[in-house]
């Protein structure tokens, strides 16, 4: 259970930080493949927050508090979590600047939270919050997918080049078919 309980305690903040970074997109971009990526992950994260919250209630637990852009903290530097200067950049970004950021840092956030679920996937027992896992893991795949077909029609392809995703902990020498 405690592999459970802290995989729905870390994935709360990471998502939060996800629906932090969709809604700036609004504001900052024109493209409408852009909007739709943001306007995904705040229709999927934002109940899936609301799952976990309430699993972790039903077990006399609290909720996290607001994320926090220290990611040291939660140890979850290695799930792809954007660090305060990239959200200030991201803040302030527009136009074609802001999409190649938002998409590199949104990628790698996927990225971290596939991780992430593969962890829950291979150490979890809680049937509830596996589930949970083999959703966010499938669903953020194709998501990766899509944001990276993005990035080739915006001429970018940066992610793959400029922001690698760290090692997610506890997954050395696995690939991310590994989820038993």
């Amino acid at each position: 259970m405690a592999a459970d309980v802290r995989f729905a305690e870390e994935m709360i903040p990471h998502h939060r930080q996800a629906l932090e970074m969709a809604g700036l997109a609004a504001a900052r971009t024109g493209d409408p493949l852009v909007t739709a990526v943001a306007n995904r992950v705040v229709d999927g994260q934002r109940p899936e927050i609301a799952v976990m919250e309430s699993w972790l209630r039903s077990l006399g637990r609290t909720p996290p508090p607001a994320h926090d852009h220290s990611t040291g903290d939660h140890g979850m530097s290695g799930y792809g979590m954007a660090s305060e200067e990239e959200l200030t950049r991201l803040r302030t970004a527009r136009g074609h600047a802001f999409d190649t950021l938002f998409l590199t840092l949104m990628i790698r956030h996927h990225e971290g939270a596939v991780g992430m679920a593969a962890l829950e996937l291979r150490r979890g027992r809680d049937r509830a919050m596996r589930a949970m896992a083999q959703d966010v893991m499938s669903g953020q795949q194709i998501e990766i997918a899509r944001m990276r077909g993005i990035e080739r029609r915006l001429g970018q392809g940066v992610s793959d080049k400029c922001c690698p995703s760290p090692p997610v902990p506890g997954t050395a020498g696995r690939d991310s078919s590994d989820t038993a």
